[in-house]
């Protein structure tokens, strides 16, 4: 699996794991919800990580854009970041109706997230990056 087939599997990894800690809030089955929750915030997390620490920096030092596309890109991994503890907070109240708002808008924002780095960032990442291949490891968790 290529590098961008391996980050856009881990965006599609993350949508399936937020999928199921909604139908675990539908189901009233907060320990689950619990659970697949922190699952999704833990790889989310661990994804970004890659991005902000290896292949953002990387982008930038190869095309000296520094407030281009990766500044917007941490901007919306912040935006995301804050929904998480939003649902976080919901998840602990048992909010049933807070979480699904705050999910929705989460998986608004990832939609059109992803769609910008597989389409747009990724692409120039893999022409202006040497080594871009070998940063992103086939089989690492999202």
């Amino acid at each position: 699996m290529n590098a961008i087939a391996c980050l856009t599997q881990q965006h599609r990894d993350c949508d399936a794991i937020l999928a199921q800690a909604e139908q675990a809030v539908r189901h009233g089955d907060w320990t689950t919800a619990g659970q697949t929750c922190l699952r999704l915030a833990t790889d989310l997390e661990q994804h970004f990580q890659l991005e902000e620490q290896q292949l953002f920096p990387a982008f930038e030092a190869a095309t000296g854009m520094y407030s281009g596309p990766t500044a917007v890109m941490r901007q919306e991994h912040q935006q995301i970041r804050l929904l998480l503890q939003d649902m976080d907070d919901a998840l602990l109240a048992s909010d049933a109706s807070a979480w699904l708002g705050h999910a929705e808008t989460l998986l608004i924002l990832t939609q059109q997230h992803n769609m910008k780095e597989e389409n747009i960032l990724y692409p120039m990442c893999r022409q202006h990056i040497a080594g871009f291949e070998q940063m992103v490891r086939p089989g690492v968790s999202a």
